[in-house]
């Protein structure tokens, strides 16, 4: 054997060791994370939207009219906002000073007033004011994302951000988008490819995913799920069930290529037990469903995989993780109601997240001291 064949085969015996080591780092790593509850103000019910623009910096919304600021990762939480009579359902930050906090809107849940859909922020949160739009009235919103975007400004590489909100749970079905960082906003009814909108997950400015519900009467609803390749001036159905009292309700893409979506079950006929989550490996262009639990009183909320493999979903009582892309699923206390559960990773790829329902949960390793 000549020199060049045995180099070669060193160095190739040298990067898949290398390549072993790092897959067990990170699954050491993985193993080493956990949810802790954070103390928050109480809240009788299921707490909606949570986010961060880094592992200290983050705002929560709920059904009070409440917005929460904290500095420090969750260890102390300032009130920014008590509007009684608005229903916060979703907020979304695209840095430490724009973020936008929408509003489920009213004759869905008692004693709420507010019919403006969404609210914008320039100073952290310390106020907010009306968004002002074109376009059809839109009743409520349930979901937002945001795509970032670099591009040539004058000669200097500067960044947008596309920002995408839908909404509603209950009809009518409504979407908001804006393409230059929240300044103006146009909104757009989605009623003739659905009724019901929950959440959103755009890949890039073009593509991305809605979770939605096919009819407005949950009795006669299935779940659906609609894909858009250009912003969402038009959609493709790639996913419906094929029975009553469902709708989906929210997503997690860990890679560009798989992603999970949360099947809700509205149905409580004790022989329909099976609870279900839709897969995709593609990118979302086709989906299977996969076995949660079979209990029917889990009604699915929110969804968040770290990788391909490791992912939690929340319920009406507690939470489930899964170490094997939805094979198996093993009871793990998220709270009751998880509904949003986000994962990010910060410059070093190192992993955090956070996590609310009717409390709110913090991802940390074994080591961290909240």
């Amino acid at each position: 054997m000549n020199k060049k064949i045995k180099f070669l085969m060193f160095f190739c015996l040298l990067l898949l060791i290398t390549a072993c080591k790092t897959l067990d780092n990170g699954r050491k790593h993985i193993q080493n994370l956990k949810w802790e509850i954070l103390e928050t103000e109480p809240y009788r019910g299921k707490q909606d939207d949570i986010t961060f623009v880094d592992r200290n910096t983050g705002w929560y919304v709920n059904g009070y009219g409440k917005i929460f600021h904290t500095k420090d990762g969750g260890v102390t939480w300032e009130k920014q906002l008590e509007q009684k009579g608005t229903f916060f359902r979703t907020i979304a930050f695209i840095d430490k000073k724009v973020g936008f906090a929408g509003t489920v809107g009213t004759e869905y849940f008692p004693n709420v007033t507010d019919t403006i859909p969404l609210y914008s922020t320039k100073d952290g949160g310390k106020t907010w004011k009306p968004v002002d739009y074109s376009g059809p009235y839109v009743k409520g919103l349930c979901g937002m994302d945001v795509i970032e975007e670099e591009y040539i400004n004058h000669g200097v590489l500067d960044k947008k951000y596309h920002i995408y909100a839908v909404g509603r749970v209950g009809s009518p079905a409504n979407m908001m988008v804006s393409h230059d960082s929240g300044n103006t906003w146009e909104s757009k009814s989605m009623m003739d490819d659905c009724k019901m909108l929950f959440d959103i997950k755009m890949f890039n400015k073009d593509e991305g995913i809605v979770c939605a519900g096919s009819n407005a009467n949950v009795a006669e609803s299935n779940a659906l799920i609609l894909k858009t390749y250009d912003g969402g001036k038009t959609w493709k159905k790639v996913y419906q069930s094929n029975r009553p009292f469902e709708g989906t309700w929210k997503a997690s893409f860990p890679t560009d290529k798989v992603g999970y979506v949360t099947i809700q079950s509205y149905n409580r006929d004790p022989n329909v037990v099976q609870q279900r989550i839709a897969k995709t490996i593609d990118g979302g262009e086709t989906w299977t469903e996969i076995d949660l639990v079979k209990d029917n009183t889990a009604r699915q909320f929110g969804v968040g995989f770290i990788d391909e493999k490791h992912g939690y979903v929340g319920t009406y009582g507690i939470g489930y993780k899964t170490i094997d892309g939805g094979k198996n699923w093993e009871r793990y206390d998220l709270g009751a109601a998880c509904n949003k559960i986000r994962i990010y990773k910060d410059e070093n790829e190192d992993i955090y997240g956070y996590a609310i329902g009717v409390n709110v949960f913090k991802l940390i390793t074994l080591n961290e001291k909240l």
